[in-house]
């Protein structure tokens, strides 16, 4: 009952959202429709203070990256709460998408920052069916339909295409950056090439706000009863008894590489 009195204050509480892991839709990483519930009951729940967003991605898909981040965009706007993103380990690429996604961006002093690009990686094996007799036969109705084939040598105007699309996806990367951190960022032409920054660094070129942890920098703005109400995405029911699938190691297994691809 003393909690409906009105002169006694509550204890302000502030909503943690975990997004670890690379993104990818159908993947073990994470996704739009992955993370939708968490990321709706965050706002949703209550009143919180703010939300909080644990940052830890490698990177993946771009249009993922996005739909998350505008998803936190639009309820932040809608409900007026304030986002804070704080990194561990790395926030590159999609993962600093995500990151942008807050009005403040805190990191460790060692978190690695950026990858602003656009990258498509693939193999080339014509030359081995070719080695071991094997004839591969495509037949299509539509002459992009066979469009990077990696069972056949590249093509110059395949190639030229692939560079305008990623180019593409680039610009709007930048546009997107731009446009959430506006004047915070380092005239600095670097900045847009996939280069990453560490920790302090990373705060001098205006990609993130400051050097903050999660529990001390929400104790000291909310008080140190502040009550931490955390979201994670949800397992499949499967996998939260005990079993694993195949999608599901696959997944885990790209999700390794990704983080590997900073050491870590």
């Amino acid at each position: 009952m003393m909690n409906w009195l009105p002169f006694r204050s509550k204890t302000p509480v502030v909503s943690v959202i975990r997004l670890q892991g690379a993104i990818g839709a159908g993947r073990a990483g994470l996704d739009d429709a992955g993370t939708a519930a968490m990321i709706e009951k965050a706002f949703r729940r209550g009143k919180p203070a703010a939300v909080a967003i644990e940052v830890n991605s490698p990177g993946g898909s771009p249009v993922q990256s996005a739909l998350i981040a505008a998803r936190i965009r639009r309820l932040s706007e809608e409900k007026n709460i304030p986002v804070i993103a704080f990194v561990e380990d790395v926030a590159a690429s999609g993962g600093y998408w995500l990151a942008t996604a807050a009005d403040e961006i805190l990191v460790d002093r060692g978190s690695i920052m950026g990858s602003i690009g656009v990258i498509s990686a693939g193999f080339g094996a014509h030359q081995f069916l070719e080695r071991q007799g094997i004839e591969r036969r495509v037949h299509t109705a539509g002459e992009s339909k066979s469009f990077l084939d990696p069972f056949r040598p590249e093509k110059p105007e395949d190639v030229a295409r692939l560079e305008r699309w990623l180019e593409e996806m680039h610009g709007y990367f930048i546009d997107h950056v731009k446009s959430r951190r506006g004047a915070k960022l380092a005239e600095d032409p670097s900045l847009f090439t996939g280069e990453i920054w560490i920790g302090e660094k990373a705060v001098e070129k205006g990609l993130a706000d400051g050097i903050g942890h999660l529990v001390p920098t929400l104790k000291s703005r909310y008080g140190d009863k502040v009550r931490l109400r955390r979201y994670a995405k949800r397992k499949p029911l499967l996998a939260r008894f005990g079993s694993a699938l195949a999608g599901d190691l696959l997944g885990a297994v790209e999700d390794r590489a990704a983080f590997a691809r900073f050491g870590l």
